[in-house]
């Protein structure tokens, strides 16, 4: 007889499993994707659509409930693409054709010909849930369902879309594809499977992220997963070291940079992620965990209060 604890280390060796001998069927999937639908046109949307029209080279339909959202983020597009023209990583003609592939909606209702949803929307269970019961009803009955939840719970998603008691036993096609900010530079991408998530979503997922150029790195779901179940206490350790004086901003982070030989210090680092979505996972790790050692900084939470919350507003540990 399985113990139910042992269910999520389970689920992480079959994930893992997944990870390493996955096959040419599921690249065979991956290829049958042939429109990418990407809920939430913010920094983390924008960026996984343009990466998809650009090495995936799939049309995408890019969703939010803002028309000045979807504006904003299809001119930020613009501007990578002539990056991209300027040091001569595209021609004039291919940024045409990447741009050309992305579509925008406010209707989720457009996701109905989808073979592939990703939502990239702010890390609010409840916003979260009510978007996938919804896109369950929308998108094709074979479409993979991912989120790019950073810290909420797979498991509990993927409940939002069952609605008849049931299909409770049935194997679920919610998972979630985790990729790092900016998504056009950084390759990797967590993948995380739910207590129901189907074998072949894994194997789906995985050879969907690699036609996009990433890494694909596999972690159970548990709170925070792997990347900020070791970042977040890092960046909340630093601000807790400003908080309490042991340290400043620029001490912080330069011994960070020229000590370890990371790329930016904890402070910028979250200055770049946001404030509010630090706070936001800190919150999930120690309310989901119980423990203390998760317990945000003081400062943290003022500064978000303040709407002090990184380079997005202007003002975080930094001017911008």
């Amino acid at each position: 007889m399985l113990l139910s604890s042992s269910l999520p280390a389970l689920r992480h060796r079959g994930a893992a499993m997944a990870f390493r001998t996955f096959s040419t069927s599921a690249a065979a999937h991956a290829a049958e994707v042939s429109r990418l639908g990407v809920i939430g046109a913010g920094q983390m949307g924008l960026g996984i659509a343009l990466v998809a029209a650009n090495r995936a080279q799939v049309p995408v339909t890019l969703i939010d409930n803002s028309q000045s959202s979807l504006d904003k983020g299809l001119k930020f597009a613009d501007k990578l693409l002539e990056k991209d023209i300027s040091k001569e990583r595209l021609t004039r003609d291919g940024a045409d054709a990447v741009r050309s592939r992305i579509t925008s909606s406010l209707k989720l209702d457009d996701l109905s010909a989808v073979d592939f949803v990703i939502e990239a929307v702010p890390e609010l269970p409840e916003l979260k849930t009510s978007i996938f019961s919804k896109i369950a009803q929308i998108a094709p009955k074979h479409a993979v369902l991912a989120t790019n939840t950073s810290s909420i719970s797979i498991t509990k998603i993927a409940a939002a879309t069952t609605t008849d008691p049931r299909d409770l036993q049935a194997p679920s096609r919610v998972i979630s594809t985790h990729f790092m900010n900016p998504v056009p530079v950084q390759k990797g991408v967590e993948i995380i499977a739910g207590l129901q998530t189907s074998q072949e979503t894994i194997e789906n997922a995985i050879a969907f992220v690699r036609r996009m150029g990433k890494v694909a790195s596999v972690s159970a779901d548990s709170p925070g997963f792997l990347a900020n179940r070791i970042l977040m206490p890092y960046i909340n350790e630093a601000i807790l070291c400003l908080e309490t004086g042991v340290g400043g901003r620029e001490d912080i982070d330069n011994i960070m940079k020229n000590g370890t030989n990371v790329p930016m210090g904890p402070l910028t680092l979250a200055d770049f992620i946001g404030l509010d979505t630090c706070l936001a996972i800190m919150n999930v790790l120690h309310q989901e965990t119980g423990d203390s050692k998760y317990r945000p900084s003081g400062l943290l939470k003022r500064m978000v209060d303040a709407g002090w919350t990184g380079k997005k507003t202007g003002k975080g540990f930094y001017d911008y």
